[in-house]
């Protein structure tokens, strides 16, 4: 189904399915509020006013008048100078996001655009034309500047583009579908690259996977606590009405349904453990808090997925255009660190349970590094390491990158958000712990096979046999990493959370 776009109300999950490949257009109402702010441009050109990103210079710039004859050179000039991103390119997917995004803040009708030129945006998404953007070069100040001329000088057809898997030029891949490059005209370079939807989209994207994470970190939590005979009284409703913060109330509800009637616990109902490791049982208020955190960056994303974010903006009803500063990307910066702080620990508390696993001090009567004929195999002994490699190199990405700020801009930027580089980060942090949550669950299933003849609950034994069906039980020493690429590639498309909620219905 085509994706309508009004400027207001694309969702997270819209932002998602448009960068998988779904088609998009504009909807009424959003193509007369762009022809409308189109017309102000277009009598202030007319007219000869004097206004920021029409017909001045830009940033320190900004006082230096433009004539008349020289404003589209003057916006062609714009993107040239600008489009100084470096390193490798984002992904399609990433990148189709960008270009969703970027055509949703521009169909608000603030921005002064032409509705053909908004239109070709959408002719290339729907086309699979792709420009190629650089990761890096982006200090999130004025948005997205430097990745953001790379899309507008794909457009221009002056910079390569991804068209069918192969890097041609736009002008090559317009040819191929009939389009024709567009020529900027007042306000338009400026349109295309004053805004934050670089960072808004790798933060969405990223968001997305670790909301998915979480629910997988109370999966493979549950089969955790099965196999180390943990106890499921921690995580009674009772307990967490006495401090309800959403998180921790929706993790523990998600432990019960995949822990009910669970043989394996209720074979040790009168033993003499009296606590369990906090790794265990403290997973509904270490993951309840990471659940709030993507809570928070999600309203901060849905928000700025329908911002206008460009500058200046246009207020076509009152016939006034004002400078401001709301491509400022500190929101975005200061949410996608808090994602990253709150993924990592995800990723923390889940290497913590591997170790209990692993560890025969720990791991109440398991075989030592879960293997037979230890010595002569070494079991799961380095799947820890490789975890605690990957949690390692999460708190580093961790630090905050939005409390750094270098001037740009001979002063005028003096405060700048590192924005792109936070959700960079939080994209980074979010594969790895995919990964560490890979280990684990290929871990757990070991132990959990050797608690036999005891029977785990439906929901984690669903589990259990999904993943059996491609990783079988280890008796002797093998490679381990094809096991948890299958395993990671399970996580990633649905498979596991799929095969729990058969039998608890959705996990939230």
């Amino acid at each position: 189904m085509t994706i309508k776009l009004d400027g207001k109300t694309l969702s997270l999950e819209q932002v998602r399915t448009v960068a998988l490949g779904e088609k998009v257009e504009l909807c009424s109402e959003a193509t007369r509020r762009v022809n409308k702010s189109r017309k102000q441009v277009e009598d202030i050109v007319a007219q000869e006013k004097v206004a920021y990103g029409i017909n001045t210079g830009f940033g320190t710039l900004s006082e230096v008048s433009i004539d008349k004859d020289k404003v589209e050179e003057l916006q062609r000039n714009l993107i040239h100078s600008h489009s100084i991103g470096v390193g490798e390119p984002f992904d399609r997917i990433t990148t189709r996001a960008i270009m969703v995004l970027r055509a949703n803040t521009l169909a608000k009708g603030h921005s002064g655009i032409r509705l053909s030129t908004l239109q070709h945006l959408l002719d290339m998404l729907n086309e699979g034309i792709h420009p190629v953007i650089p990761e890096k070069g982006s200090v999130g100040a004025s948005g997205d500047l430097a990745p953001l001329s790379h899309l507008a000088l794909g457009m221009i057809g002056e910079g390569p583009v991804e068209y069918k898997g192969r890097i041609v030029n736009g002008n090559t891949a317009f040819k191929k579908v009939g389009l024709k490059a567009v020529k900027l005209v007042a306000k338009e370079g400026l349109a295309l690259i004053n805004g934050t939807q670089v960072m808004t989209a790798v933060a969405i994207l990223a968001l997305l996977e670790a909301e998915d994470a979480a629910r997988i970190a109370d999966i493979v939590g549950a089969i955790t606590c099965e196999a180390m005979l943990g106890s499921v009284k921690p995580f009674q409703d009772c307990i967490h009405k006495l401090r309800p913060h959403p998180g921790q109330i929706t993790c523990a509800a998600n432990l019960r349904k995949l822990l009910k009637n669970s043989p394996i616990v209720k074979s040790h109902k009168n033993c003499h453990k009296v606590q369990d490791a906090y790794s265990l049982r403290c997973m509904p208020q270490v993951h309840g808090a990471s659940r709030d955190a993507f809570a928070y960056l999600r309203r901060v994303l849905e928000i700025e997925a329908n911002a206008a974010t460009d500058n200046p903006l246009l207020f076509p009803d009152d016939n006034v255009i004002i400078s401001g500063g709301n491509f400022h990307g500190q929101p975005v910066a200061i949410a996608s660190d808090l994602g990253s702080i709150a993924a990592a620990e995800l990723g923390n508390i889940s290497e913590r349970r591997v170790e209990q696993l692993v560890n025969p001090h720990l791991s109440s009567g398991l075989p030592p590094f879960l293997i037979k004929e230890e010595g002569l195999n070494c079991g799961f002994m380095i799947a820890q390491v490789a975890s605690a490699s990957l949690v390692s190199e999460n708190k580093s990405l961790a630090h905050p990158a939005s409390v750094d700020s270098i001037p740009s801009s001979a002063g005028r930027e003096d405060h700048v958000s590192m924005g792109t580089i936070a959700a960079r980060k939080f994209s980074a942090i979010v594969h790895n712990l995919q990964e560490i949550l890979a280990i684990e669950m290929l871990v757990a299933c070991q132990a959990l096979d050797l608690r036999k003849p005891l029977i785990p609950a439906n929901a984690t034994s669903a589990v259990l046999d999904t993943i059996r069906k491609q990783v079988t039980f280890m008796a002797k020493d093998r490679s381990l990493y094809p096991d948890q690429r299958k395993i990671l590639k399970m996580i990633r498309n649905g498979e596991i959370l799929k095969s729990a909620e058969s039998v608890t219905g959705k996990i939230p």
